[in-house]
């Protein structure tokens, strides 16, 4: 696992863009699927920079790998929210949450049973008689 301090803007103008896609690359080609981006000393994110951050994302899970976000500036939120990127980035407050998501979350035996549970209901109605089958008028 890498953790990786961006300190700086991630600008078409600076170097910031480029540096954080380089590095994660060849972290890549050295084997490394997993990334940490610690953004807390970011200032400035531009829409290069957004985008260089989609294009390594994109390029870490196409080798089967993850990247998450952590230390999210409130600025570098809103832009997410604004290009309605939030859902895509795992985004992290504490270093300790973003390296325990790489780890596989236990599925709790209540989940199962709650799972179970509306499959069981869905069959039950797929199952019932349509109440709307008696809806037509009758003879007497």
């Amino acid at each position: 696992m890498i953790i990786l301090s961006i300190v700086g803007d991630i600008t078409l103008n600076g170097a910031g863009a480029t540096q954080v896609a380089d590095k994660v690359r060849s972290e890549l080609q050295q084997g490394h699927e997993r990334f940490v981006l610690d953004l807390g000393r970011v200032r400035y994110v531009d829409s290069f920079g957004l985008g260089e951050l989609v294009h390594t994302f994109s390029a870490v899970r196409n080798r089967s790998g993850a990247m998450k976000l952590l230390n999210v500036t409130k600025r570098l939120n809103d832009l997410l929210v604004l290009a309605r990127l939030l859902s895509v980035f795992d985004c992290f407050d504490r270093e300790a949450e973003a390296l325990a998501s790489f780890e596989p979350q236990p599925v709790l035996p209540r989940a199962i049973e709650e799972r179970r549970g509306a499959a069981l209901a869905a069959e039950e109605c797929r199952s019932a008689p349509d109440p709307r089958a008696d809806l037509g008028g009758h003879d007497e």
